[in-house]
């Protein structure tokens, strides 16, 4: 039985798009996805309040999202800016760095991609490529990867005594879940472009990226800079977990 409340809700031009959407009518899935959309709106209200804040009082804040391959960074990020003021609002996602690049010190290519004052900008991924993703295919030798791990320690300190705000997100997802996800990207002939050889290789992987992973959460994690590891195998509960700790790290008020 439905409640007035969920009939309601049921009546919708939100709920009719959903329904049409699928082979065979799902009220119950239906319901649900309502009921996450409207924890979401109440969140992405909350995101623009906190914009407002950080353009108000000239702060820069940087929000780093890592994670495994399909774990779900690009739908994280989309869900945080899809309201935001384009003005005040940047998403940084680096390919892989050029030759010029891999001559000049490592952190050059982020530094010039920092928040101005005012500004929120979110990495999808960051410079902790060197210490999980490089690594593990690599793509660096052993030596940079443990350059790196002690220098980001300084470069973060840096950038925290120069009051810039930093969010550090890692998403998690199982390793069956991933299969999961990658095995629906190779079904979809409008998706197959997104795979990479790094994707294809996630699988077999799994555990070398799990054991690089602990040793950053272990060595990497500042005062102001910490580590926040979300399992993301419920990618919309993963969504809602990562925004609320966004608003909870960031102190910001309303104005």
């Amino acid at each position: 039985m439905y409640s007035k409340k969920d009939l309601r809700k049921l009546s919708s031009s939100r709920s009719l798009e959903l329904l049409l959407r699928q082979e065979k009518p799902n009220f119950d899935q239906v319901l649900q996805q309502l009921h996450h959309e409207s924890k979401l709106n109440k969140l992405q209200i909350a995101l623009n309040q906190m914009q407002s804040w950080v353009v108000h009082h000239g702060l820069r804040v940087a929000i780093l999202i890592e994670g495994s391959e399909f774990s779900g960074r690009g739908s994280l990020i989309r869900a945080c800016m899809e309201h935001m003021n384009p003005r005040n609002v940047r998403l940084v996602a680096l390919d892989k760095p050029t030759t010029k690049e891999q001559s000049q010190w490592y952190f050059k290519r982020y530094i010039e991609r920092l928040p101005e004052q005012g500004e929120v900008v979110f990495f999808d991924r960051s410079w902790y490529n060197r210490a999980v993703v490089e690594p593990v295919n690599h793509f660096c030798t052993p030596e940079q990867h443990q350059h790196f791990m002690v220098e980001v320690q300084e470069f973060e300190k840096m950038l925290l005594s120069a009051d810039t705000i930093l969010v550090k997100i890692h998403l998690t997802i199982s390793k069956e879940e991933q299969q999961v996800r990658i095995e629906h990207v190779k079904e979809n002939p409008l998706r197959r472009w997104e795979l990479s050889i790094v994707d294809l290789n996630a699988i077999a992987l799994y555990e070398k990226y799990q054991v690089y992973q602990k040793a950053m959460f272990k060595n990497t994690s500042l005062p102001g800079a910490a580590w926040h590891n979300i399992i993301c195998d419920d990618k919309p509960a993963a969504t809602l977990k990562a925004i609320k700790y966004i608003l909870k790290t960031i102190p910001w008020e309303h104005t």
